[in-house]
């Protein structure tokens, strides 16, 4: 092909967006990960962990910060309020860490009912009273129509690490095995259902729930041994394993993991991957082999875990690679989510 060629010129590499935020950008994957890799320095953080931990006298406090934009505010499983909630105690429970209180922030658009507003607390009442964690403070902040999209939450949470908890996300060591809590993929297929009326409402619901419950059960069956942990939320089971992945590599075995009938048939439906599809009640974890069996006990007995399984092995060849073998025996590089799936999620 010569310089003269017209197709030299239509045929252009794709090029990543650098002057302007793309709705990509908050996916939980590729695109945020490069964004906040970019952001994060200038303020001397991790972009690692989704929440940080504070030595304070003899005790560490992890606290995590989070706004949720979800749309609809209202679906079959919770709603934006109540997921707030759940979301942010998840944060501080990945680090081992149990939540003692939370902090709570509306941007309200003008036009919002009043009834809807009240609704939303309620349900933030409901679900930290639920989780034993009070929301003790907190701000309101009402902007003009058309400024914002009905309502925002904002939420931030504290926490106290539990005795012996040391997870991070670059914890995971060659040997571990790869611990799930339950099915995936429920919430962001009830999202997707609710918002554009493709009929699944009556099967699926959201799995918002807290976890702290259960991260005190693998702590209080592990302790060290539990060396990473993580929400699979924006980006799904697939982000979330990459990023634990940074120093390690990591096989999981498709046929393990419990992907729900309605998901799968969505998924199936609509071209999706269940592995990106976000979650909001499930965790997965890096555990020793050593404690691996005992920790999934104590999964097991809490109704948070009570489908937990095995599904793979972190190890020590291809850092920052995740792998899968598939149903029919083949192997299959599993890639971190790069644009937006599915935005306004959570």
């Amino acid at each position: 092909m010569t310089m003269s060629d017209p197709l030299a010129a239509t045929c252009p590499a794709p090029r990543a967006e650098t002057e302007r935020v793309l709705l990509g950008h908050g996916s939980g994957g590729q695109l945020m990960a490069e964004l906040l890799g970019d952001l994060t320095p200038r303020l001397g953080m991790s972009t690692l962990d989704d929440a940080a931990v504070v030595t304070v006298g003899r005790d560490e406090i992890v606290m995590s910060t989070d706004a949720f934009v979800v749309t609809p505010r209202f679906f079959p499983g919770g709603d934006i309020g109540s997921l707030a909630v759940h979301g942010t105690i998840n944060d501080i429970a990945m680090m081992g860490a149990q939540p003692i209180a939370l902090s709570l922030a509306y941007i309200v658009e003008e036009g919002l009912p009043l009834a809807e507003l009240t609704a939303v607390t309620s349900s933030v009442a409901a679900a930290a009273a639920a989780c034993g964690v009070p929301v003790v403070t907190g701000d309101t902040k009402v902007v003009g129509r058309g400024a914002a999209d009905g309502l925002y939450v904002i939420t931030t949470g504290f926490g106290v690490r539990l005795p012996n908890a040391r997870p991070s996300a670059t914890g995971g060591r060659p040997g571990d095995a790869v611990l799930l809590s339950g099915p995936i993929g429920l919430h962001g297929v009830t999202i997707l259902s609710t918002r554009e009326g493709l009929g699944f409402e009556t099967e699926i619901a959201s799995d918002s729930r807290p976890l702290h419950r259960l991260v005190r059960a693998m702590i209080d069956a592990g302790g060290p041994h539990v060396h990473a942990m993580r929400d699979p939320t924006r980006g799904g089971l697939a982000s979330a394993l990459n990023e634990l992945a940074a120093d390690v590599g990591i096989e999981v075995d498709e046929s393990a993991i419990p992907v729900p009938n309605q998901v799968a048939a969505a998924c199936e439906l609509l071209g999706l991957d269940p592995l990106h599809v976000a979650n909001e009640g499930c965790l997965v974890a890096f555990v020793a082999p050593g404690a691996a069996d005992r920790v999934l006990t104590a999964m097991r007995a809490t109704p948070e875990g009570a489908a937990a399984c095995r599904i793979g092995e972190v190890g020590a060849g291809h850092p920052g690679r995740v792998t899968m073998r598939t149903i029919v025996g083949a192997t299959r590089v599993v890639d971190m989510l790069v644009g937006e799936q599915l935005p306004r999620i959570c």
